[in-house]
């Protein structure tokens, strides 16, 4: 406590900087879940946030560093640590080329870029949390990523701060370096975009966050989808055979196919639930918590890694549940370790882990007990519950 204490002071002597003392992470998140921090600091100015970050360091006490918190879990129990914020938000054009912070919301950037006629951003509107989220989870949507719009990033390194241009962040479907080295803290882009016309621009943004805000509603406490999808060429053959064409979307099977096929519309526990009409949206309701929303996750990912042999992945950062990130390291080091055909992807070798751990091909485990249509549970035990799948296949 007499840390804290001392880090409390520290921080609050910087310059343009808040700092609280036990912040509900609730407040800071969509889910709107989470319990309090033992320090909450939050700048606009990067000079200033690179000093509180080498303080909190500095004090031994565990830091993490957040955004806009869209996709973040935080603990029911809070984080034992220093939270630190930064929320630069200046946006710039020249000619076609775009400077924006990574505080900005990427909402406001979309918008920002359509009014000026620039193309490249517009199918991303309606997407929550800020530019720095989008660039670190290469955000996108209707086939299109933010990385084909960046030209170079500039972030900290805990040392110093860097650039680097497109080629060297990495970018693969949801995925950069920034995920990789998660100590390294986007502060700035630069956006190389395409002039076009305001108003057919502002035409296909609006049709896009129509459809959006109806499957996910503003208001709604949740990330969005959970679960990254599949890239189609990375599923083991005798899955791939099973998708219908109707579920390839742009080279893609959404994870929610695979978990509809699992009965997972409607699953509820407490006041976190499972969209009835999005297998791949779960929500708080009310006054769901972490517990509950991190126990519907694990039954999620069990049922299609049952059924099909293949890992879910969560889109979701955790923050405050150690054990459970150590879990998902240690998982990604083992994918990685394994020796499995090097054409394989990330997701390719996940599914090659898959098999090797369980003992059974992609699709159903072997099992001497009949199993009802979706998977999810025996035969029997679907019968006696009233199971809306059918009952055995």
């Amino acid at each position: 406590m007499h840390r804290v204490q001392e880090t409390f002071a520290q921080l609050s002597s910087l310059p343009e900087i808040t700092v609280l003392r036990d912040a509900c992470l609730s407040h800071y998140t969509r889910f709107g879940i989470g319990g309090p921090a033992d320090l909450f600091a939050e700048t606009a100015d990067t000079d200033t946030f690179i000093e509180a970050w080498r303080i909190a360091r500095a004090s031994g006490i565990e830091t993490v560093v957040i955004g806009c918190g869209t996709n973040l879990v935080v603990s029911d129990e809070g984080f034992r640590g220093v939270v630190l914020k930064l929320s630069n938000k200046r946006i710039a054009a020249n000619d076609a080329t775009v400077r924006v912070d990574s505080g900005v919301a990427l909402q406001a950037l979309v918008d920002f870029t359509v009014d000026a006629g620039l193309n490249g951003l517009e199918t991303m509107t309606g997407i929550p949390g800020s530019v720095g989220a989008a660039i670190y989870g290469n955000a996108g949507a209707y086939g299109r990523s933010i990385s084909e719009s960046i030209s170079a990033v500039r972030f900290f390194d805990g040392e110093q701060i860097r650039e680097c241009g497109n080629a060297d962040c990495d970018f693969h479907y949801r995925e950069s370096i920034f995920k990789r080295h998660k100590h390294w803290i986007v502060f700035s882009a630069e956006l190389a975009l395409q002039p076009g016309d305001p108003a057919a621009l502002r035409e296909t943004a609006d049709k896009i966050l129509a459809i959006r805000n109806k499957k996910y509603p503003p208001t709604m406490k949740c990330a969005g989808s959970i679960f990254k999808n599949f890239l189609f060429a990375d599923l083991p053959p005798r899955v791939a055979e099973a998708i219908p064409a109707s579920a390839i979307i742009e080279g893609k099977v959404p994870s929610a196919w695979f978990l509809d096929q699992a009965g997972a519309k409607g699953m509820r526990r407490g006041d976190i639930q499972v969209a009835d009409y999005h297998a791949n949206l779960i929500y708080n309701a009310g006054s769901g918590t972490a517990r509950d929303l991190v126990a519907i996750v694990a039954e999620l990912k069990q049922r299609v890694e049952r059924r099909w042999g293949i890992p879910l992945e969560e889109e979701v950062q955790y923050v405050g549940f150690p054990l459970l990130q150590e879990r998902m390291t240690a998982m990604k080091s083992e994918i990685n370790a394994r020796p499995v055909d090097p054409a394989l992807s990330a997701k390719g070798r996940a599914a090659s882990l898959a098999r090797k751990t369980f003992g059974h091909g992609p699709g159903r485990p072997r099992s001497k007990k009949k199993r009802c249509t979706c998977g999810a549970m025996t035969a029997r035990r679907a019968k006696a519950r009233g199971h809306k799948c059918g009952g055995a296949k």
